[in-house]
């Protein structure tokens, strides 16, 4: 179908309007009568037109119809899986995935902002500013069929950094700051430029394990390190991957683990806060 484009946004035939939205760099263009309410939506990636009402079927095509950039299938939504159905049950206090990356820091520090005047930065921003730039570096492994959960609580105030599911499997991130530090790695312990060395790898396995516990599969503990001057490594040390936040990106090569059905199906349990509660 062709004709001249129209802006999205401006009322189509039948005075029904298109509006973009955007979601992970992926675009869809939603169709809806003036007071609000949704009759389709069209995916371009998918190149397809969900219509939720059969009878204004010809009014939607007619509204999209500069948009369309080749053939279309056109029919309703898909029927939805046990993972949407669980997903629509939750809560909304009950539901993890709006978690943004650093959640619970960002909240102790709208609470607790400390001072700022003080010569020594406060470390819980230095630990959200990890905790972000490696969040936002998984998120956009959701293209690839990665799902992302950041800030999992867990009993007794410790957390997962960020959980990720994909096709590679599963991994329990755990985020440290290391900007212009040299780092070694000297199992379990892990050195930050002039500061003591801190057990880190064993707070990774340990959060690792109680992930397995909770989804009963095996979750893998990952180190993630933001922008180290140097890393040394002394041995390679055992069932941990030690990665900078560069180098996260090469998840999405990883496969052959999970199909998208168990992606998924992991991905609703684990958003259920109530899943942590035990572990």
């Amino acid at each position: 179908m062709s004709g001249p484009r129209r802006e999205p946004g401006r009322p189509g035939p039948g005075r029904l309007r298109v509006i973009p939205s955007w979601r992970h760099g992926q675009e869809r263009l939603f169709v809806c009568h003036p007071d609000g309410r949704n009759v389709a939506w069209y995916d371009r990636e998918a190149a397809r037109v969900h219509l939720l009402s059969e009878d204004e079927r010809e009014d939607v095509l007619d509204a999209l119809g500069p948009y369309l950039t080749g053939p279309v299938a056109v029919g309703p939504p898909p029927v939805p899986t046990a993972a949407d159905l669980d997903r629509l049950s939750l809560h909304p206090d009950d539901d993890l995935a709006p978690n943004r990356p650093g959640e619970a820091l960002l909240i102790a520090l709208d609470r607790h902002p400390g001072h700022t005047h003080l010569l020594r930065p406060d470390p819980r921003r230095r630990a959200l500013i990890a905790e972000q730039t490696v969040g936002d570096v998984l998120d956009g492994l959701d293209g690839a069929g990665w799902r992302t959960l950041h800030s999992i609580p867990l009993p007794g105030g410790d957390r997962i950094h960020h959980l990720v599911i994909g096709p590679g499997g599963l991994f329990a991130v755990h985020t440290v700051y290391a900007r212009k530090q040299r780092v070694r790695v000297e199992d379990p312990m892990v050195t930050l430029g002039r500061h003591d060395p801190e057990p880190l790898l064993r707070h990774a396995r340990a959060a690792a394990d109680r992930a397995s516990y909770a989804l009963t599969a095996e979750v893998q503990p990952l180190l993630a390190l933001t922008a180290p001057a140097d890393l040394r490594v002394t041995a390679e040390p055992r069932g941990v991957r030690i990665l900078d936040e560069q180098d996260l990106e090469g998840l999405a090569r990883l496969g052959g683990v999970l199909k998208p059905a168990d992606v998924e199906a992991l991905h609703a349990m684990a958003r259920d806060r109530h899943t942590w509660g035990r572990v």
